[in-house]
């Protein structure tokens, strides 16, 4: 590693937070980019941190030939995993599980918003009811999660105390947790969907996960079922599961991502009935920006010293490999 690194960063950090970064390589020069400046700075990069939300000229950076390590500061890495990055020598890591606890907490309120119809009750609340109406139990429901890394491992001990049946699929089928009664590959999936009381989608958007959720596999599922995306927009057909909830195929969604954000005006999403959507937000946390400069500083420091990086991708599958048992 260059002994007096360049570090551009693009995530909203404060200058606190460019201190802490500066403490950890006193030599390297820290670069609070911003969006505004991060296109024109990364060709000179020797580290950089943070999540572009504007286009960036990938493949000049690689063909400078200086960058040497991406840390994400989202779990997703579609901003940055284009083919000339995928072919390179660069380094890439995720922020995978460190917003793991409010992803949890987001998924259960939608949970919850759908099982105990909340929607319903506000917008009686709005017409001045005091109705009863049916509800549904999560206690007791079989879930099935697509995706056990970070963000799914923390749903499941969020949802264990619920005495829930969990089944689970992951690309990696290992570690299984205590609490979940079956753990399988992605080809799993098909004979799970038709269990699910509610399917919950936790998995990285790749090749092989975009529009995953189809009409097929919405009609594998139960008639009633609830359907949680907490991952990203693509990985659901948007007219296959708008089509599913006016049919009635599918109780309720709660959904805190959409194939294109926002919507457009004429999405069919805005009317579909017993629909939740959040403006992704699931990941929002107070302590947002320290939890991701803590997570960035132990990387930079392993970086800097030659161990192994937290997180790191298999730029290949899109996301990153189960931890190793090491101590490093």
């Amino acid at each position: 590693m260059n002994p007096a690194p360049r570090i551009v960063l693009c995530y909203p950090v404060e200058a606190r937070h460019v201190d802490q970064i500066q403490a950890c390589l006193p030599a390297a020069a820290v670069v609070d980019a911003g969006q505004e400046r991060v296109a024109a700075e990364l060709p000179t990069a020797d580290v950089f941190c943070g999540h572009p939300k504007v286009p960036v000229p990938w493949d000049a950076v690689v063909a400078a030939g200086r960058l040497q390590w991406i840390q994400s500061s989202a779990a997703g890495l579609d901003h940055c995993l284009v083919p000339s990055v995928v072919a390179s020598s660069i380094n890439v890591t995720s922020a995978s599980g460190v917003l793991a606890d409010q992803v949890a907490e987001h998924t259960l309120a939608l949970l919850t918003a759908c099982t105990r119809r909340i929607p319903l009750f506000l917008a009686q609340q709005a017409r001045r009811e005091f109705v009863r109406r049916p509800t549904r139990d999560l206690t007791g429901a079989t879930v099935v999660i697509v995706g056990l890394g970070g963000n799914g491992r923390r749903l499941v001990e969020v949802l264990a105390p619920f005495r829930v049946r969990i089944l689970a699929t992951d690309w990696f089928p290992v570690r299984k947790p205590a609490a979940v009664e079956f753990l399988g590959g992605p080809d799993a999936l098909p004979d799970l969907l038709p269990q699910a009381d509610i399917l919950v989608l936790a998995a990285p958007l790749t090749d092989r996960t975009r529009g995953m959720i189809d009409a097929a596999a919405i009609a594998r599922m139960k008639r009633g079922a609830i359907l949680v995306n907490v991952a990203r927009g693509p990985l659901v057909v948007e007219a296959a599961l708008v089509d599913a909830l006016e049919s009635g195929h599918l109780d309720s969604a709660g959904i805190d991502v959409t194939p294109e954000e926002p919507p457009a005006a004429t999405s069919r999403l805005w009317t579909a009935p017993r629909l939740v959507i959040t403006p992704h937000v699931g990941g929002q946390a107070a302590n947002r920006i320290d939890a991701m400069t803590d997570f960035f500083c132990d990387n930079l420091r392993r970086h800097a010293e030659g161990r192994p990086l937290l997180n790191l991708v298999d730029k290949r599958l899109g996301f990153p490999e189960p931890p190793r048992d090491t101590n490093e």
